[in-house]
């Protein structure tokens, strides 16, 4: 590294105050680990951790001008790196420049935006959200943005609290948000993130009676009201009270609260033993699904590798479940999307391997749970919580990492009638940049729908 590039980040870190490594901290948190971020105390441990991710160094300073930029010490930008606040303004600008999210300037400005009366209200208005400690005098609105994340109360497509905290005193900074949670959803209508089908090698050919007609191939159709059933299996109180699943009452209303609104007829059957799980499954692919569109099921337990377990700890194979709906063994939805989200770990493993403490007493606890190879048939569709030998994360207080994501993203993306398979992918894409309890999760997509699955909303 240049002498003259490490005077440069001296100079700069001696520059910087307390609250403004605060801000740099804070705006980093894509780019890197929160619990990196909290062990960094100086402006010179900071900038040695960008290095480290090649995030800056010499010739690349692109971020560290962004930093500077948005935290408002444009005279080190002067000074030291030999840009301005008008330079700086254009290249953010351009598509693709920023590296400091959107959602991340948002927060920040609102942080700068609030008197510290309005920051009282907020914590006041919080009490019951967060707990005392992380409320106190001392304590910045960035930190209480965090503890908000941290608990699951804001992110980036969900800031429904935030605007009802602000609404009653600062409605100039709701408005900020409804901006942008507009121009998120016109980024996403603009996107083409459909996945990609297989076309047609004939597309003169005629579509099935009643198949709606789409830009990106052929779409199931969904015509019929309740669309079909969706099943949710939810295991909370096992025989051992020591493997209880607490938060997954959180997740059973948010799947209820979607599937509703979309006009599924949604049932949730609670603590079931292994040979009542199976048989509850081979019970609805037994009902004449012929006026319904789709099945839906899902299923939160814990489990082992390819295995759910029932609240008495008994395993069933996920494949005996799955194949219960094939063309042969549920002919009245062949040719029908058949849809399983299963929220239970695959094994034991961390993501990457670093030591977990299962059902431990901080935010999250883990589903030890299920990998699976669906049968070679089509129109089915799987959604696991991770990939094989690996942990999935629950919290105790809101629910599953996984499911709650995925929910989130469905009352964002299904109203502008995005691909359910893509709709998976931005739940992989989110819930993989997470750091939880030291790890990281990975969902996995299994999937032979031969075409779009696309829920249509009410009208």
């Amino acid at each position: 590294m240049s002498r003259d590039f490490r005077k440069l980040l001296f100079e700069v870190s001696e520059a910087l105050v307390t609250d403004e490594l605060s801000a740099l901290k804070f705006l980093s948190l894509e780019h890197v680990p929160r619990r990196k971020l909290e062990a960094i105390q100086e402006p010179k441990a900071f900038f040695e951790v960008l290095q480290e991710k090649d995030m800056i160094g010499v010739g690349n300073l692109s971020l560290l001008k962004e930093l500077l930029y948005r935290i408002g010490r444009i005279d080190l930008l002067t000074a030291h790196l030999g840009s301005s606040r008008e330079e700086m303004e254009r290249e953010l600008q351009l598509p693709g420049r920023a590296q400091v999210s959107a959602y991340r300037q948002l927060l920040y400005g609102i942080a700068e935006d609030l008197t510290p009366e309005d920051v009282r209200s907020v914590k006041f208005l919080l009490q019951k959200q967060l707990p005392k400690n992380k409320l106190q005098e001392n304590a910045s609105m960035l930190q209480v943005f965090l503890e908000m994340e941290i608990n699951g109360i804001i992110k980036e497509d969900n800031l429904t609290m935030l605007k009802d905290i602000l609404q009653g005193f600062r409605a100039d900074l709701k408005k900020k948000i409804d901006a942008y949670e507009e121009k998120r959803k016109e980024n996403y209508s603009r996107e083409e993130v459909r996945y990609p089908v297989s076309m047609s090698a004939h597309p003169e050919e005629q579509r099935a009676e009643g198949e709606a007609p789409h830009p990106y191939g052929k779409i199931y159709k969904m015509k019929n009201n309740p669309h079909g059933y969706c099943l949710i299996l939810n295991n909370h109180i096992f025989k051992n009270p020591r493997y209880n699943r607490e938060g997954t009452l959180q997740d059973g209303e948010a799947v209820k609260e979607v599937f509703k609104w979309l006009q599924f007829e949604t049932v949730e059957y609670m603590d079931l033993e292994g040979k009542k799980l199976k048989d509850t499954v081979k019970e609805y692919s037994k009902k004449d699904h012929r006026n319904m569109d789709c099945f839906v099921c899902f299923i939160l337990s814990h489990g082992e590798k390819d295995k759910i377990k029932g609240v008495d700890d008994v395993c069933v194979n996920i494949e005996d479940l799955v194949s219960c709906f094939t063309g042969t063994n549920c002919p009245s939805l062949a040719g029908k999307p058949k849809v399983f989200i299963i929220q239970a770990c695959q094994g034991s493993l961390g993501h990457p391997s670093v030591t977990v403490e299962p059902d431990s007493s901080g935010h999250l606890e883990v589903d030890a749970t299920p990998s699976t190879s669906i049968p070679d048939k089509a129109d089915i569709l799987i959604g696991m919580a991770t990939v094989e030998d690996y942990l999935s994360f629950r919290s105790r207080r809101t629910g599953s990492v996984y499911i709650q994501s995925l929910c989130e993203k469905m009352k964002l993306l299904c109203p502008l009638g995005v691909d359910f398979t893509a709709i998976l992918t931005e739940v992989n894409n989110e819930v993989a940049g997470k750091e939880l309890e030291g790890c990281k999760q990975m969902p996995k997509i299994t999937s032979t729908l031969l075409k779009q699955l696309i829920f249509e909303i009410p009208q």
